[in-house]
This record gives C-alpha cells, sequence and structure tokens, in this order.
C-alpha cells in the first residue's frame, strides 16, 4: 500500500455530522417537503458559506472570498509557485432539493485537506478546497456562475441582464450580497495544476451494478431553453374550440412531441422541466405559456442534430395552431471527457483499496466540464440509492460516502505531495 492510502475514511467521521449542519442553512416554501433550497446570493447561502469558512479555518486552511462569492479555502504548499491542486463543488441547491448535490465535494475536500495536513504536514503543491457560489441555474437562468468565473467564461461585471422570477438582476443580488468590488480577489485563475470534484452519482447504475466507486470519463453536452408560445387570451365560454389561439394546448402538443422524438433517439434525454401560463385563470384561454427545455447527449452531432430537428417541429406546429414561437437559449455545453491519466491513476487508487468501480459518463452537468479545457481534470462518483437526487429523498449511506473521500484524498496525496518525484 502506498503512504497516501494510509488515510482511510470510516462512517464515524465528521463528515455526515457536518452534512447535515450544512443542509441546516435552508429557505424552505409553503408546500415543500423537508429539503434543501439554498439559492445564490439568497440568506441561506451566505450563512452556508460563512459556516464553510469556519470549517475551513478549523481544518487549518487560509480563507478568502473571490469577487462573485467562490469561497477558497488553501493548505500552502512547501513550493506556493507550484501549480494548485484544486478539489470542492457548488454551494446552491435546486428548490428543495437534498442535502448532498455539491455539499458532498465540498465537505468531503475540506475533510481530505485536514487529514493530509495532519498526516503528512505541508504538500509540495498548494492544496485548494472551493465552494462555487452556484451550479444549478435555480434562481437566475445561468449556470456555472461560479466556476465560470475562476475559469473565464463569464465575466462578474456582466449579469445586469439576467434576472430571477422577483425581477431582480443577478449583478444586483451579487452585490447586495457584498462581491462584485473592484477591490476584491479576482476570480479568474491561471495557476492550476489539477481539478478533481466529488459527487454523487445521482443516477442508479453504480447501485444497481453493486459498485462502490464511478471513475467518469466524460460529461454530456446539455442545451437549455425558455420556450415562448403566444396565442390569444379569451373566454373559456364563449370561444368555439375551432377559432381558438390556445397556447397551453400549443405547448401541449410540444411537449408531447419533444417525448416522441427524444424516445427514439439512443441515450438522448429530454425534458420540460418548468411550465407557466397565463393569465392561469381557469376560466380564461392561455394566451402566453413559457416552458423550459434540458436535452442532453454524449455526442456534439447528434445534440446538436436533435435540437435542429426539433425546433423546425416546434415552427410547423405552431405555424399550423397560429401562434407566435421564441425559443431562447439559455446553456449550451459540449461533451467534455476527462483526464485519461487522472481517471487511470482513481482507477488504480481503487484497486489499491479494494474498492469496486467502473467507469461511466455522467449524464449530469458539473462544474469539473468548465475545468476541462483549464487543466486536467477528473470526477469521482459514489452511488445515490434509487438513483434519486434533486430531490429530499437524496440518500447515500455513510460508507459510500467515506469510500468516495479517502479515494480522493489519496489522489490528491499523489498530485501534491509525490507528484515532484514522479
Amino acid at each position: 500500500m502506498q503512504v497516501g492510502e494510509r488515510i482511510r475514511f470510516d462512517h464515524n467521521t465528521e463528515l455526515n455530522e457536518l452534512i447535515d449542519t450544512l443542509a441546516e442553512f435552508s429557505e424552505t416554501a409553503e408546500g415543500e417537503r423537508d429539503g434543501v433550497t439554498r439559492l445564490l446570493y439568497s440568506e441561506p447561502w451566505k450563512a452556508a458559506q460563512n459556516f464553510l469558512a469556519r470549517t475551513m479555518r478549523e481544518a487549518g486552511l487560509s480563507v478568502r472570498f473571490d469577487k462573485v462569492g467562490n469561497l477558497i479555502g488553501r493548505l500552502e504548499g512547501s513550493d506556493p509557485s507550484s501549480p494548485v491542486i484544486l478539489t470542492g463543488s457548488h454551494i446552491d441547491t435546486v428548490r428543495n432539493g437534498g442535502k448532498l448535490d455539491g455539499a458532498y465535494g465540498i465537505i468531503g475536500g475540506i475533510a481530505a485537506l485536514r487529514a493530509l495536513k495532519e498526516t503528512y504536514g505541508t504538500p509540495v503543491h498548494p492544496l485548494e478546497v472551493v465552494s462555487f457560489c452556484e451550479e444549478e441555474g435555480s434562481r437566475f437562468p445561468i449556470a456555472y456562475w461560479g466556476s465560470g468565473n475562476m475559469t473565464g467564461q463569464f465575466d462578474w461585471r456582466g449579469g445586469q441582464m439576467v434576472r430571477d422570477s422577483e425581477g431582480v438582476s443577478l449583478h444586483a443580488a451579487m452585490e447586495t450580497s457584498g462581491f462584485g468590488r473592484e477591490d476584491q480577489i479576482d476570480s479568474v485563475r491561471s495557476d492550476l495544476g489539477a481539478f478533481v470534484e466529488l459527487h454523487i452519482e445521482q443516477g442508479v447504475i453504480l447501485e444497481r451494478m453493486a459498485k462502490q466507486i464511478g471513475i467518469v470519463e466524460a460529461i454530456v453536452g446539455q442545451r437549455r431553453y425558455s420556450v415562448t408560445l403566444r396565442g390569444e387570451a379569451n373566454h373559456a365560454g364563449t370561444t368555439p374550440m375551432n377559432m381558438r389561439t390556445d397556447a397551453l394546448a400549443g405547448a401541449a402538443e410540444l411537449i408531447v412531441r419533444l417525448e416522441q422524438l427524444a424516445t427514439r433517439a439512443a441515450a438522448l434525454v429530454a425534458t420540460a422541466g418548468r411550465l407557466q401560463a397565463a393569465p392561469n385563470i381557469p376560466n380564461v384561454i392561455p394566451g402566453v405559456v413559457e416552458f423550459s427545455l434540458d436535452i442532453r447527449h454524449d455526442n456534439e452531432r447528434t445534440l446538436s442534430w436533435f435540437c435542429d430537428y426539433l425546433f423546425q417541429e416546434y415552427e410547423d406546429i405552431a405555424n399550423r395552431r397560429g401562434l407566435a414561437l421564441e425559443v431562447t437559449p439559455w446553456l449550451a455545453t459540449t461533451p467534455v471527457p476527462m483526464s485519461r491519466p487522472l481517471t487511470e491513476r482513481i482507477e488504480q487508487i481503487c484497486g489499491r483499496l479494494s474498492l469496486n468501480h467502473r467507469r461511466m459518463f455522467s449524464g449530469a452537468g458539473h462544474d469539473a466540464q468548465l475545468f476541462a479545457g483549464l487543466c486536467p481534470t477528473a470526477m469521482i462518483f459514489v452511488p445515490s440509492k434509487a438513483g434519486i437526487s434533486h430531490s429530499p429523498e437524496e440518500f447515500t449511506a455513510p460508507e459510500q460516502l467515506a469510500d468516495g473521500v479517502s479515494v480522493l484524498t489519496a489522489l490528491l496525496h499523489e498530485l501534491a505531495y509525490e507528484e515532484h518525484e514522479r
């Protein structure tokens, strides 16, 4: 056994206690179950980031926030100028989500850095754990705001035109939370040697195949759109069926067509996840309907072809019904391969730790995909019970969470303590 594998975590560690405590920083709307809602720049979000900052300091890390509110804990290396080895995930959640998505990767990263510091002392490469301010796109129609700023794909000065459902702009929310100031540390990084993200699978593959660890080979590409149909609102009792331009009936046909086409396309998934009708009155024909689209595939050509074909079908349906159609794209990511050398290292570590594992694709998007073009990047998955995620029912057994942190710790040890010897 290599020296870095002397550290093994089990279900008795403080890992689960920290995850449970972090889940308490949440707002729960009326009618929601006991899930976690922690939206970008909200009060629970700020309280959670401050809690993590305290936790990082207690782990012996120096702490800083950048311009957009990414929180970074740093274990200084003996060669501070050498490339940084970064791990972490996102602090925000979907509405009424689970306590592990994103949070596990942050808490697991803190636990790994603390254990490495206590066992081996100062690394050669600086080690950092990040709590990205946002990834989900739950409050604003933009995703990966945290990692996107760190990788230079977004500009922190932007966001004036991006607004939440209350009409608050992203930039205004950022300033209200105390970020977005010229004097704060820049988000963009050019000093990274590797990024590793630990995450729950959010799917059923590992559980059904009785595997303890998933090694991600690639993250699927993703398209997100807002689709708006405009017809004519009119009286539900006095307007004959053949004289209606019903936006909701048209939206229903579009959504059914989406399901039909996606079912025929191998390995492609498509979802209409949010629907809003106006005026939303029982005895009035809906005049305007807006719904969201989320389309994913691991092949860029197939993904692009499907979207082009789908929207031609949508044009035909809208024209036939006399409806005005508007499709607004707001997210487009290409399929992203992970670093082959890093995935091979993870596989070797799993073998040495006697953890059964498999290579796999990620059907969900992750912060890691933004780093793949900047530095060697890898993802480690642990099983999700019944594949449930983005739900209060999200669950991974404590011993499975500990296995993932053990693998992460061993990999970080190789990269930050042993890399200079290779």
